[in-house]
């Protein structure tokens, strides 16, 4: 028989849940603490499935039948009673501005002040990437830890270990955004979550080679590869000065000094040409980025420079010395480098970064070797590495007593790197000045 309202008025809590059934597959769950909550038990797609409607008295028995008949008519239309109501419930939260998205982007503009450009750019690049097909129209509430678990794995499984842990904590400082504001009540993405993820692999994921033979062997393999010149003399470049890789993509001409682009010959350019990159463009604390004495000075020794003049014949005319293959205006991409080394059979052997690994190794085992351990602290700078608790005055000072050493270094390095390699402007066979 149907419920009245008085049985569910005297529902009481037993040692265990129950359920008093009304119609239809409505009934009134009730717990062994006393709450009561409208539940409707039906058939969807040949399997059972349960639809919760609101707790009791907050849903009265009226109303309750009421959603009861509206579920009914769904599935007439074949249509899933859930979806519907997750539907209804997600338009509800786009509507006050609480799906995932719409908060990491409010976030995101908050946070800007903060970061380099570098920086917000690769943020918002693996947002749009990787986090917002998989939850982005989702409401936060809507969002559980195994739900940004799966998403995190699909990144894990292209390898990018790293790229995940950082995805992790982007995550989770939305959704302590969110918190901040009253939109939801638990972060999902919390450390906790650390301990289901892939840990960092031994050493580093960021390998590299090891001997200077095999160095120039990746070198000769690249030149030698199919495909547009621009990538091989980015791989040179970087090769030479060992920066950061996301610095070649986004390198622009008026970074380097001593060049005078006007003579091919390189008759008037300086004696020590260099790199200025500035300070806002480095990995430091914040508070570094707007001090001059933090930016980092790559020497640009006579191979470099070579690869410069050739890049300069295809695209001296645009911003960046690396555009992108859609637009001259833009910079390349930051895995470009990265995929032709696995496209040339160096996946898990040498990556960009793994450049700066192959310099600080060999360089500090030939300082032992020599003797010359006072080298030490000159690789580091040459690796832009800054140490703990050295002021911008310092920095200034110890850059310019140490240059000298500096140079010494980076033409030993390039000579013995490039040694039987062709001149750069050889990879231009074929090519002419872009635009």
């Amino acid at each position: 028989m149907p419920l009245t309202d008085k049985q569910c008025q005297n529902a009481a809590p037993g040692e265990r849940d129950y359920k008093l059934a009304d119609s239809g597959g409505l009934h009134l769950f009730v717990t062994t603490k006393g709450g009561k909550s409208w539940r409707l038990k039906y058939r969807f797609g040949g399997k059972e499935k349960l639809l919760t409607f609101g707790s009791y008295p907050d849903v009265p028995l009226r109303e309750a039948r009421d959603r009861r008949d509206a579920a009914k008519r769904l599935l007439r239309e074949h249509r899933d009673p859930a979806i519907e109501a997750r539907k209804v419930k997600a338009a509800a939260h786009l509507a006050a501005g609480a799906t995932f998205k719409i908060v990491a982007e409010r976030w995101y503009t908050a946070q800007l002040g903060r970061w380099s450009k570098v920086n917000a750019t690769k943020i918002a690049q693996a947002l749009k990437r990787d986090v917002y097909p998989a939850i982005g129209a989702l409401p936060l509430t809507d969002i559980d830890g195994p739900a940004v678990l799966t998403l995190l794995r699909k990144v894990e499984k292209r390898g990018a270990i790293e790229t995940a842990k950082r995805i992790r904590q982007h995550i989770s400082a939305v959704f302590g955004y969110g918190m901040a504001e009253g939109l939801c009540q638990m972060d999902p993405a919390g450390r906790h979550l650390v301990k289901a993820m892939l840990p960092t692999p031994v050493g580093g994921s960021q390998p590299g080679l090891s001997s200077i033979e095999e160095i120039r062997e990746l070198h000769a393999t690249i030149d030698a590869s199919s495909g547009g010149p621009l990538t091989k003399l980015a791989s040179r470049l970087l090769g030479l000065t060992f920066v950061r890789p996301g610095l070649i993509p986004t390198a622009r001409w008026e970074e380097f000094e001593g060049i005078d682009w006007s003579d091919p010959t390189g008759a008037g350019d300086a004696a020590e040409p260099i790199w200025r990159i500035a300070a806002d463009r480095m990995k430091l604390e914040l508070e570094n980025k707007a001090d001059d004495a933090f930016e980092h000075v790559v020497p640009l020794v006579p191979q470099a420079v070579d690869v410069l003049r050739a890049v300069y014949r295809l695209s001296g005319r645009f911003p960046y010395l690396f555009h992108s293959v859609r637009s001259t205006h833009q910079p390349m991409s930051p895995n470009t480098i990265g995929y032709r080394y696995n496209q040339c059979g160096y996946r898990d052997r040498h990556v960009p970064h793994g450049w700066r690994t192959a310099f600080s190794t060999i360089m500090n085992e030939r300082a032992t070797q020599l003797g010359t351990e006072g080298d030490r602290p000159i690789i580091d700078a040459m690796l832009s590495h800054k140490p703990k608790g050295v002021s911008a005055a310092e920095m200034a000072y110890n850059r310019a007593r140490h240059m000298p050493r500096r140079w010494e270094l980076a033409r030993w390095w390039a000579d013995e790197t490039m040694r039987g390699l062709p001149p750069a402007s050889e990879l231009l066979t074929g090519y002419g000045r872009a635009g």
